[in-house]
């Protein structure tokens, strides 16, 4: 099930941040990325906030192993 970017807006800032923190550290241990600091980690959770805005990146939650990740919609699309 996929969560509407409205409300994720009712988050508490810190939650949505960890949430995207994860995200962005599961880029790395896939290869994604190369280590970062936390100025680039700043920055890159304002592109995934501005992603997960226009709908590039959505949140997703699997009712199945009752788990939340944020995923590309794409690969959302592609798997179903």
């Amino acid at each position: 099930m996929i969560i509407p970017y409205e409300s994720l807006q009712q988050l508490d800032a810190e939650t949505l941040n960890n949430l995207i923190k994860e995200y962005l550290l599961t880029q790395v241990e896939d290869g994604g990325f190369s280590e970062f600091n936390s100025q680039q980690l700043s920055t890159m959770i304002k592109q995934s906030q501005q992603a997960l805005k226009t709908g590039e990146l959505v949140v997703e939650y699997s009712e199945d192993d009752e788990s939340i990740a944020i995923r590309h919609r794409q690969n959302i699309v592609n798997s179903k």
